[in-house]
């Protein structure tokens, strides 16, 4: 070419490209592969889960009972039935804790740093717990709003991922939704759990692998876990089941334990009690005449005193949020 230097040295090529760095996906680089459910077996997150109501039960949340109770209020207008004594409700709090503990299940308190509303106490209400974490509630009643902020805060202190929560116009409660086994969660409908929250269910829990079957909750009971408490694989306890109740039991051969309607079980809600493991349950004080019934189905029967909490419209099954079960045949 006319006019350049033959003896100039050839131009320098041009620089190699950087690597894009780390945060670019560059060398350092780790991509994720791990599905969530097996981060939370490999211990990513904390120990919780289950997916059954009769296997050894090992952690529990329990709310420590303050002065929210001491309300000023009628006892219709925070949904109970009485006014509990907080002295004594704070002692039986302390005893449920103890007959938990003294079972090898290690129990969690919820101790709220602001002033919660009352019912804060009945923790099966605030979530569901699946293997791969909580769906957390949100109640129907206006009285009970909030609570689920609170529950949200103990859960994530105990690192629990939260799956859901509920928006819009749904609600769910947690003792609502009960394992019928580890590929099916019933889930009963009504005053307290709506349709939207039903569709919330059925997405978490579809992801999982689970289905989930929708029941019809009794007129007489706040919640599923008011008619149907399983005690045993494929052995449950029913107190006055809808048809609907009745027939998804029957459909998975679960074996069904009348429960005799009696004083006991009304008044002192004595069927609202917390499986410890199969045939073995923990169950409100004072109902001697149940107790011999339920012995008198195979039942180990321990129980403490919770008529304060009685009082205020629930008993051991309401007050128990379930955080861990063992695996094991449900």
């Amino acid at each position: 070419m006319a006019g350049s230097d033959p003896t100039a040295p050839p131009p320098a090529p041009p620089p190699a490209p950087l690597p894009p760095p780390s945060t670019l996906q560059g060398p350092g680089w780790q991509p994720r592969t791990a599905r969530h459910r097996d981060e939370v077996a490999q211990g990513l997150w904390g120990r919780f889960g289950g997916a059954c109501e009769v296997a050894p039960l090992r952690e529990v949340l329990l709310t420590w009972p303050g002065e929210e109770l001491r309300y000023v209020e009628e006892p219709a207008a925070w949904l109970m039935d009485g006014r509990p004594d907080l002295a004594r409700l704070q002692a039986q709090a302390e005893a449920v804790a103890a007959a938990f503990e003294a079972e090898g299940v290690r129990v969690h308190w919820l101790r709220p740093r602001r002033r919660p509303p009352p019912n804060l106490i009945f923790a099966r209400d605030l979530f569901f717990m699946t293997p791969e974490g909580a769906v957390l509630a949100r109640m129907a009643a206006g009285q009970r709003a909030g609570e689920e902020a609170f529950a949200a805060e103990a859960l994530a202190g105990l690192h629990v991922p939260i799956l859901a929560t509920p928006t819009g116009t749904a609600t769910f409660e947690g003792a609502d939704a009960l394992w019928l086994d580890a590929a099916h969660v019933l889930v009963g409908t009504g005053r307290r759990t709506n349709a939207a929250g039903l569709a919330l269910l059925r997405g978490v829990l579809g992801e999982q692998g689970v289905q989930v079957v929708q029941v019809e909750v009794p007129a007489t009971s706040q919640h599923l876990l008011g008619a149907l408490v399983f005690v045993a694989p494929g052995r449950a306890l029913t107190l006055r089941p809808t048809p609907s109740i009745t027939a998804a039991l029957a459909a998975h051969g679960v074996e069904v334990l009348a429960v005799p309607v009696s004083e006991e079980v009304l008044r002192r809600r004595a069927v609202n009690l917390v499986c410890l493991g199969p045939d073995r349950v923990l169950m409100p004080a004072g109902c001697p005449q149940t107790r011999a019934w339920l012995e008198a189905q195979g039942l180990d029967c321990r129980e403490v005193e919770v008529g304060e909490y009685v009082l205020a419209a629930g008993a051991l099954g309401c007050l128990t949020g379930i955080l861990r079960r063992e695996g094991g045949p449900c």
